[in-house]
């Protein structure tokens, strides 16, 4: 029987699709909401497995919508963090506790959120940040550990780039890449798991029509917005995801 056989589990299967479907679009770590939704009518692990195929399809729509728009450097210097990230997550994925995980990631989120807002007061223009490589492969590993466990990598993604004050689309276009690449790392350690298989993704197949057009809509709604308003939108959307992985954590 399909895993989404059930209407509750369909009905929240849909709305995991949409999210993160808002996320490839462009909504940077919104799509860390999915895995959650869905978990609440299928066990995590499961939930996330049915939620990377879609979430490649999704890639595929987003890449190459943004495919002249990305940032070579930033993805240069954190795609081997994330793979060190993933190979970590994998490793001790039976050993450690995945609320504490998301209570940190939660808490860390929504103060940066909370910060920039303040900073950025008033349409006030702050000075670009100019960390260094190495920063940003840091924020990586923290990116891959996260995305592994929970398809949660926005966060890290966020608070190293956002910072940046990359054109808008540029910035859309280089977490598309990035997250495309960092989600093909994944699947040999799902199929290794066990999650990810044929019911996994017969379930996933059911869910890629509307994967494509959620992503179709958000991708066109966001690059009529300035990027002012976008990054806005992006501090606001990481204080409220911030408190969402609060608590999880905690409950």
């Amino acid at each position: 029987m399909s895993l989404l056989a059930d209407p509750y589990a369909l009905a929240l299967a849909c709305l995991a699709v949409i999210v993160i479907g808002m996320a490839k679009g462009g909504l940077s770590g919104v799509g860390a909401l999915g895995t959650p939704i869905l978990a609440l009518a299928l066990p995590p692990a499961i939930a996330a497995a049915v939620l990377l195929p879609v979430i490649i399809v999704q890639d595929v729509v987003s890449v190459w919508s943004f495919r002249h728009d990305w940032n070579r450097w930033i993805v240069g210097w954190m795609l081997p963090g994330c793979l060190v990230g993933i190979a970590l997550a994998t490793g001790f994925s039976a050993s450690v506790d995945e609320r504490w995980l998301l209570l940190l990631l939660g808490v860390i989120t929504m103060a940066f959120g909370v910060l920039r807002l303040w900073v950025e007061r008033g349409g006030r223009v702050v000075a670009a940040s100019n960390s260094p490589g190495w920063v940003g492969t840091l924020f990586g590993v923290a990116a891959g550990v996260t995305s592994q466990i929970a398809h949660a990598g926005g966060p890290p993604f966020q608070m190293w780039v956002t910072p940046r004050r990359l054109p808008h689309v540029t910035y859309m276009g280089t977490n598309s890449v990035l997250f495309a690449l960092m989600n093909l790392a994944k699947v040999p350690s799902y199929v290794m798991l066990g999650t990810l298989n044929g019911h996994t993704l017969m379930a996933a197949v059911l869910l890629m029509p509307l994967a494509v057009v959620s992503t179709l809509i958000t991708l066109r709604i966001l690059r009529r917005i300035t990027s002012q308003g976008f990054y806005t939108i992006i501090y606001w959307l990481m204080v409220l995801l911030g408190a969402k992985l609060v608590w999880d954590g905690l409950t």
